[in-house]
């Protein structure tokens, strides 16, 4: 065969090998596509194992301010309400809230083994002004305001008034032994963990969630004042104040 008759067939072939490079840079761009997706260089997989992440990281977050949350309402400055019911409280600005002679509750049956182990009848004080206090151990409020019932409580003894404390959520009586050695606590207070000698008060007097709480009784066993709230020296006095006044 002559070199001319050979010289169309190379020229055929180099035609072939253009014609085929488009094919070669289609499948190039298929591939491309697929493996890019939308263009972010994400597939459907990872994206949705992203969201998954996502979704519980936050939901741990959620989670954890939930917890942090309950655990300021069980222990913290408290508040100004106890729950719905008739109690007769008006609330003044310090938090305060105290009941007219002639509107007060009768207090609950507060009865029961106090924290060192000997047995306890708050009625067996009426006739005297009895502030309770309601505490734990574990409650750092309740540590702030000790000295201050230990003080006022040394001051009054001589005028008829008897300090109680109700110790609550303690788990075992040591700890709570262990808080009145430390801040020089003298008066008794009643071992109550699971907060029933709470839930017996009308309700509306007390928040079983509030400690530490404080409620004053006058000396016919009613319940004349309180404080959802750590007390200060001076605020404490406060709430006593017009009750000793009273005859």
């Amino acid at each position: 065969m002559s070199a001319a008759s050979r010289a169309p067939q190379r020229t055929n072939r180099t035609r072939q090998r253009s014609n085929a490079a488009p094919r070669r840079t289609n499948r190039t761009r298929t591939r491309t596509r697929t493996r890019t997706g939308t263009g972010t260089g994400i597939g459907t997989g990872t994206r949705t194992r992203i969201r998954f992440r996502a979704r519980s990281r936050a939901a741990v977050l959620t989670g954890g301010a939930v917890a942090a949350a309950l655990l300021l309402a069980a222990c913290g400055s408290g508040g100004k309400s106890g729950g719905s019911g008739d109690t007769g409280f008006v609330t003044g600005s310090d938090g305060i809230a105290t009941a007219a002679k002639g509107s007060r509750a009768q207090a609950p049956d507060l009865s029961g083994e106090t924290i060192d182990g000997k047995q306890l009848d708050v009625a067996d004080y009426q006739g005297k002004i009895v502030v309770l206090n309601v505490w734990g151990s574990w409650c750092g409020p309740c540590r702030l305001e000790a000295k201050n019932f230990v003080k006022v409580s040394e001051d009054l003894k001589d005028q008829g008034v008897q300090f109680v404390g109700i110790n609550t959520r303690d788990t075992s009586t040591t700890p709570a032994i262990a808080f009145e050695k430390a801040h020089g606590v003298e008066y008794p207070s009643l071992y109550d963990p699971t907060g029933k000698l709470m839930l017996r008060f009308k309700k509306g007097t007390l928040n079983p969630q509030t400690i530490p709480s404080t409620l004053v009784l006058d000396r016919d066993g009613k319940v004349a004042s309180r404080s959802l709230s750590a007390l200060s020296e001076t605020n404490l006095r406060k709430m006593l104040k017009p009750i000793l006044a009273e005859k």
